[in-house]
């Protein structure tokens, strides 16, 4: 069955653009997103309760809710944003630094390949009262994907990446689903110590 027979997205503005409308606009869409629940990682809960209408109405980012075409209920959601990114060419093939030399600047005392690409910045399932069940990982990262598809219809770009903790079972996920490493990257948050993610790529 065709993930398209299965599941669908909205964007978030459709819900922002109604305004105050309790029915339909942004107080329904915070009382949705006060329902989800992802206990396996709380900084994905957080995004989307705390930073994901905020982040959409100053364009950082872009959240799309992930529901289910046969009871309505929302399984999960994914954020996409466009952000500049920079990969040393030690660090990818020749054949993908030939691709990436279509869509970038080369800057070559450096080795380094510097375009806009596209992020996967959140990925999460909706574990409230089991939803999580109802939609794997590979197909909700396969939404994300169709979604990117079409922009990159729209506008062109080649490359998409994300960032992930650095965990052997994600990071199989993410290679299962065509992304490969490329590098890793330092982080640190106000209430975090500084760690490790490791960055991934995959081509359109």
């Amino acid at each position: 069955m065709p993930i398209t027979d299965k599941f669908f997205a909205i964007n978030i503005r459709k819900y922002l653009a109604l305004g105050d409308d309790h029915e339909a606009g942004g107080p329904a869409l915070i009382q949705l997103l006060s329902g989800f629940s992802c206990p396996k990682n709380p900084d994905v809960e957080h995004f989307l309760k705390k930073n994901a209408i905020e982040f959409t109405k100053k364009n950082q980012s872009v959240t799309y809710l992930v529901f289910s075409k046969d009871n309505g209920e929302m399984l999960g959601y994914f954020t996409l944003a466009l952000k500049p990114l920079t990969i040393r060419g030690e660090t990818v093939s020749n054949t993908t630094k030939r691709k990436l030399l279509r869509v970038s600047e080369l800057d070559v005392k450096s080795d380094t390949y510097t375009m806009s690409a596209y992020l996967i910045a959140q990925l999460g399932k909706n574990y409230a009262d089991g939803r999580n069940r109802e939609i794997a990982g590979k197909e909700l990262i396969e939404l994300a994907w169709m979604i990117i598809e079409k922009t990159q219809y729209m506008f062109g770009g080649m490359v998409t990446f994300l960032e992930a903790e650095k965990e052997e079972k994600l990071l199989s996920f993410y290679r299962d689903n065509s992304f490969s490493q490329f590098d890793t990257r330092q982080t640190a948050s106000g209430t975090t110590e500084p760690h490790e993610l490791v960055q991934l790529l995959r081509l359109l």
